[in-house]
């Protein structure tokens, strides 16, 4: 097992894509911190860069410029330490449920099988799964595959869990459902945890910090202490004058991006479109 530290810096990144005489920049500027041990969210308008900066932090990606770094260790490239929950499943097909959560840390990391079983299992149960063990992904429905993931993630020990939108396309029961299955598991076996969502409620559901960013490309535009307590219960935190005040706090933000994006095409469109 990983001994778990797991505190991310995130110094003055900036990032381009396209060809050098056209550069397109997605993240310009950046700068933010996750505290090991905490819940993060990362939340912005659609396409502001959200998904650029999990693969930057993965390190499927190298910063135009900037540093990042966990555990003040400069990130060059992927690592176990850093594991990913993506929007689309990762499961390997032909293996069962039970399979896939075992496959990292018995081929990757050469830890005995019967220690990785046990602990798969108990994950797996955990989860809801219990019953599925010898299912195939095609087997299981959107949300099963949901929780497979996550226990595949989790079995790892990553000192950075980073999850891009993982309940994304799910229907709203299951999706509060997968909610409460992360807090569980966080609260029960700790760790860090950088989540990106499009969604406010979901945002303030499970974070201890929110991170907003801005229209692209992509800054910190504010930070938010979420400050409820945990464990936290659905119902509790609806009801709470906090969760209100944090929700106006966060749509007043996202709301002036998005205006502001939408403003800022509307003039480059209408000036493209006076030149033709």
């Amino acid at each position: 097992m990983v001994e778990r530290q797991g505190s991310l810096s995130v110094n003055r990144v900036t990032h381009q894509v396209g060809p050098d005489f056209a550069p397109k920049t997605v993240v310009q500027d950046c700068s933010f911190a996750v505290e090991r041990g905490k819940f993060t969210v990362l939340i912005g308008p659609s396409g502001c860069g959200k998904t650029t900066l999990i693969s930057l932090i993965a390190g499927f990606e190298r910063a135009t410029s900037g540093t990042i770094a966990l555990d003040d260790v400069a990130v060059q490239g992927p690592g176990p330490e850093r594991l990913v929950v993506f929007q689309e499943t990762a499961l390997f097909p032909w293996m069962t449920t039970l399979d896939n959560v075992m496959y990292g840390p018995v081929v990757q990391r050469g830890r005995p099988k019967g220690e990785v079983e046990k602990a798969a299992v108990d994950l797996l149960r955990r989860v809801g799964l219990g019953e599925f063990l010898s299912k195939y992904p095609m087997q299981l429905s959107g949300g099963m595959q949901r929780r497979a993931e996550l226990a595949r993630a989790l079995i790892n020990d990553p000192k950075l869990l980073l999850m891009d939108e993982p309940f994304r396309g799910l229907d709203a029961m299951t999706r509060e459902l997968m909610q409460e299955y992360l807090l569980e598991l966080f609260d029960e076996r700790g760790g860090t945890v950088l989540f990106v969502t499009s969604e406010i409620d979901e945002a303030i559901f499970l974070a201890d910090q929110i991170i907003v960013l801005s229209s692209s490309p992509a800054t910190v535009k504010a930070v938010i202490d979420v400050g409820l307590p945990r464990p936290r219960k659905r119902a509790t935190v609806l009801a709470s004058p906090r969760y209100g005040a944090l929700k106006k706090s966060a749509l007043d933000l996202l709301y002036a991006e998005a205006a502001g994006a939408f403003a800022g095409q509307r003039a480059t469109r209408q000036t493209r479109e006076a030149a033709g």
